[in-house]
């Protein structure tokens, strides 16, 4: 898994490539909690996402939760497996997609 954060401002973007699982989802947590501070507008890009396992979604559920304290979050470029794993999980009802 590879993560690159860019931060403009109060707007984050947060590229995210291959598997967040077990073994990647402590480091997706990591490098996004320090990232998070004077962020209003946060974005993640799972263009090349290829699956995100359930410590994965809690990484994404713990970031949803620190964002509505302090603005938005949304999720761009989600392919459909990871979008499939996101409406069987119900997580498709809490986060922003688009």
């Amino acid at each position: 898994m590879n993560v690159t954060i860019t931060k403009t401002g109060t707007t984050a973007l947060i590229t995210v490539s291959g598997k967040i699982d077990t073994t990647t989802a402590p480091e997706l947590e990591a490098k996004v909690k320090p990232s998070l501070e004077g962020v209003t507008e946060l974005t993640f890009d799972f263009k090349d996402v290829d699956y995100v396992s359930s410590a994965g979604l809690r990484v994404i559920l713990s970031t949803q939760k620190i964002m509505t304290k302090q603005g938005s979050m949304k999720i761009v470029h989600v392919n459909e497996s990871v979008m499939e794993i996101f409406e069987v999980t119900g997580f498709l009802d809490i986060l922003t997609i688009e």
